[in-house]
């Protein structure tokens, strides 16, 4: 073992930490470890700390010389998912970009070379998306030479089962980090710009939280409106669906919620929250839009973000997600699915307002194409899947019930193809 990641790093003394528990067992030496102790920060306070941390941590003498000892270079892995379940898809994106930035200023300061490790999932609300559009929109100089990432769930098999895909794929993701190292690009999140995100981001944090956690009935209409019951019983995963026994958001995990939201074809953890926030900017007089059309034009970072969104949106299907939301109480249902088809179509409005297009996915035809051909069978699946639920969840005992829903599931998952 040459790397140690210490998951939802809160503070210096979780870095710590690991040398004491290393000394206890005998395996410190006295001049560092054998190993990359590497923090992985994830929710949205953790990211936005994560500088004064690493700060913290370099101003340690013992820390300082375990570093010095691996050779002056620190890994720190973020944590897209659990950043993104938090505070939603606009606020995680921008507060990423922020801790990226904060990072290599840290690490440039002390004289550590920053190794990046981007802990993303399959679809865009844990961090996917295209890989090119990816690499390319991080802040100027924080790939350097080198790009560590991860691929999960369903993204491997598309990716790499077949040898010519899984060598065209790899040689994007070579050709995006030569392109990031090499060629200097005078984009990036500074001035007004970073003003404008800021303003975005809190205001799309607002709007996100106001759904998630702060409207009565939510956790109850999100568990009876999505497959989440049956998500979690599929032999997929090694870890449960929930960190702990609880039906609280916190302690569930990032995978079943995005995963949960695919199925029933909402998609909220891609897009909720940007409709709102570019809204009351722009009510609140804070700037134009000519602006964002400005942002989305000459800045990779707010580029590839749009272009996460409107794919994601192009995936949605709110008649689909009706019928999935009949499922719940009428109560729960009444203060939470009116919001969300709102808030869809605000996101859709003001997305076609910046780009300028008329229509989802319109500066890229081949995948419109793709989405458009699978839509006939995956429609059909979400009916199935429908009729299923509403079978089991009455009583139905048949172990094929159970068999024919978690089919179901692979199959949606498979047309959406980034879907969990």
């Amino acid at each position: 073992m040459s790397k140690y990641v210490i998951s939802h790093c809160e503070s210096v003394s979780d870095l710590l930490e690991v040398g004491v528990l290393l000394r206890e067992a005998g395996l410190a030496r006295p001049d560092g470890l054998d190993l990359d102790v590497i923090p992985l920060f994830e929710s949205i306070g953790d990211l936005e700390r994560c500088g004064a941390i690493m700060e913290g941590a370099f101003a340690q003498g013992r820390y300082r010389g375990w570093v010095r000892a691996r050779g002056d270079e620190q890994e720190v892995m973020l944590g897209y998912s659990d950043s993104n379940k938090d505070g939603g898809y606009l606020s995680s994106s921008w507060t990423l970009y922020k801790a990226t930035a904060d990072l290599m200023r840290v690490c440039r300061a002390h004289g550590v070379r920053l190794r990046l490790f981007h802990g993303r999932g399959g679809t865009v609300g844990r961090g996917g998306g295209p890989s090119y559009e990816a690499v390319l929109s991080q802040p100027p100089g924080s790939v350097d030479g080198a790009l560590r990432l991860t691929e999960q769930g369903e993204v491997i098999a598309s990716k790499y089962a077949d040898p010519e895909n899984g060598r065209h794929n790899l040689e994007i993701l070579a050709a995006a980090t030569l392109e990031a190292s090499l060629v200097a690009s005078p984009e990036d999140g500074r001035g007004r710009r970073a003003e404008i995100m800021e303003e975005l981001s809190r205001l799309a944090l607002a709007a996100y939280r106001g759904l998630v956690r702060e409207t009565p009935g939510f956790m109850e209409f999100f568990r009876a409106a999505t497959p989440l019951p049956e998500i979690a019983r599929l032999n997929i995963g090694s870890r449960p669906a929930s960190r702990k026994a609880s039906e609280r958001l916190e302690d569930l995990r990032a995978i079943p919620w995005v995963f949960s939201w695919s199925q029933c074809r909402v998609m909220l953890p891609g897009w909720y929250g940007f409709g709102a926030a570019v809204s009351q900017w722009l009510e609140q007089k804070r700037g134009k839009l000519q602006e964002l059309r400005e942002m989305h034009a000459g800045w990779p970072f707010f580029r590839a973000l749009l272009s996460n969104l409107d794919m994601v949106l192009a995936k949605t299907d709110l008649g689909i997600a009706a019928r999935y939301a009949e499922l719940a109480d009428p109560r729960a249902r009444e203060a939470v699915f009116p919001r969300i088809e709102a808030e869809w179509r605000a996101s859709r409005d003001r997305l076609f307002a910046i780009t300028g297009a008329g229509e989802f996915l319109a500066g890229n035809p081949t995948l419109a194409r793709s989405i458009r051909n699978r839509f006939a069978y995956l429609d059909a699946l979400n009916h199935i899947q429908l009729a299923l639920l509403r079978r089991y969840r009455a009583g139905d005992a048949d172990e094929r019930t159970l068999r024919a829903i978690h089919l179901t599931i692979n199959g949606i998952a498979a047309a959406l193809r980034n879907s969990g």
